[in-house]
């Protein structure tokens, strides 16, 4: 006879390779059950929509666009004239019922029977808008003036490995600061297994709101704070603020890098010198080691319309969801295995992509450290007609596995600095972990 425990244990097992077949009643959520009403995170997009009155019909979308130019004139032309927002106006939950709704499941499923995370990336996308509009909205309009979009992902901590295919899930989210014109949200994701919910993940969103034709900025609603509790969320983000100035300003793109990183690649550098030859020239690559040339994956999409989002440029989460999937086919193809995602970081939206861009994506294996791997995909526009190159966005993962990693030696000054980038970024993401 086997122990109550080890039958809960393999009931947990059946439960979480069925992706398509009979349902686990432990992933169905009781507040997800029919006949309850809540908001689909497939109904986000369409929400903005009819914020914002985008279609969902490709030339009547164009034209909806060009008719928000006349809503310009409900603008505020300073902060003082709007009026100032809670925390609670702008909380927003949405429900993801892949326990519940079983044909929701296809479009979120990979092949290693999980979720497809970037496939959550574009969920907390557009989430985010929705929570900022949330906070701007004013009823006595029947659309709003402001274009808000995505400025930067400040962070994505993962708090669990699995993220199962057949268990409902739950965002929920507020703005948590505000600025003049720019607004940061911060969500969180939970899942419903085994009779509760467990906390998945948090993310930190930055957004900017702009005119109507998404030209120059725009004023939002202060934040209007009714609790010490509150104060303490809205002080981290004049924190988070601080320290995203500090890290640009020490950027090695525009300054160099600090006596001790020097040192550290300059070790690197003697580790690689052929003790036989001691010429600079000749170069030897330590045990258990791999050139930073050999650890690179690229890709490339063309931007087609059905990727747009309501502003009739590339979806951000979009572009997440590639760089992330190569991100993580870069890593897994470094280590051999499976990768397990520890955080994202640092996404930077430099500039919208255009609808028929050619959109480059280069990923790097740039600093391991123990069983730790650090990515960064660089994505870039290219003008066909032109052959220039426009950088759009630079995202930053952190990956883990079992065993120890096999260290990623630079060879060049720039792959030394890209290994010192992303040193900074693993450790600022183990700082925040722990």
């Amino acid at each position: 006879m086997f122990s109550p425990r080890v039958l809960k244990s393999a009931s947990s097992l059946m439960c979480r390779g069925l992706s398509t077949g009979q349902m686990c009643r432990q992933g169905k959520a009781p507040d997800m059950a029919d006949g309850n009403t809540f908001l689909l995170v497939s109904n986000v997009r369409n929400r903005l929509r009819e914020i914002v009155g985008a279609s969902t019909n490709w030339k009547d979308h164009q034209q909806a666009l060009a008719e928000r130019a006349s809503l310009s004139q409900y603008l505020a032309q300073s902060q003082d004239e709007l009026p100032a927002k809670t925390m609670k106006d702008s909380a927003v939950e949405a429900h993801l019922p892949l326990g519940s709704q079983p044909a929701l499941r296809e479009k979120y499923l990979n092949y290693h029977n999980s979720v497809r995370f970037g496939r959550i990336l574009e969920d907390l996308d557009s989430l985010a808008v929705l929570i900022c509009y949330s906070h701007t909205w004013n009823k006595e309009l029947k659309r709003s003036p402001l274009s808000i979009v995505t400025a930067l992902v400040d962070k994505i901590d993962l708090r669990k490995n699995i993220i199962y295919p057949d268990c409902d899930i739950k965002f929920t989210g507020h703005v948590t600061w505000v600025g003049k014109t720019s607004i940061e949200a911060k969500m969180h994701m939970s899942q419903y297994h085994d009779g509760a919910y467990t906390n998945v993940l948090d993310a930190t969103f930055v957004m900017v709101a702009r005119d109507p034709e998404n030209k120059r900025a725009a004023f939002i609603n202060p934040l209007k704070l009714e609790s010490p509790e509150e104060e303490a969320i809205f002080q981290q983000g004049e924190i988070n603020k601080t320290r995203r100035v500090e890290l640009s300003t020490a950027s090695l793109l525009k300054v160099a890098p600090t006596a001790e990183e020097r040192t550290l690649i300059h070790n690197l550098f003697l580790n690689t010198l052929d003790t036989q030859t001691v010429s600079f020239r000749s170069r030897i690559l330590p045990p258990n080691s791999v050139w930073m040339e050999d650890c690179k994956m690229k890709g490339l999409e063309i931007c087609h319309p059905q990727e747009r989002n309501i502003f009739n440029r590339i979806f951000g989460g979009f572009l997440m969801r590639k760089a992330y999937e190569l991100g993580w086919a870069n890593a897994c193809a470094f280590v051999g295995c499976r990768p397990t995602l520890v955080a994202v970081d640092d996404i930077i939206f430099r500039k919208p992509v255009e609808i028929g861009s050619l959109l480059l994506l280069s990923s790097q294996v740039c600093y391991t450290e123990g069983m730790h791997i650090q990515v960064r995909v660089h994505t870039e526009v290219l003008d066909p007609l032109t052959r220039q190159h426009s950088t759009t966005n630079v995202f930053h993962f952190t990956f883990c596995i079992d065993n120890d990693i096999p260290s990623v030696v630079p060879q060049s000054y720039g792959e030394s600095m890209l290994y010192l980038d992303g040193k900074r970024h693993f450790d600022e993401t183990m700082r925040s972990q722990g």
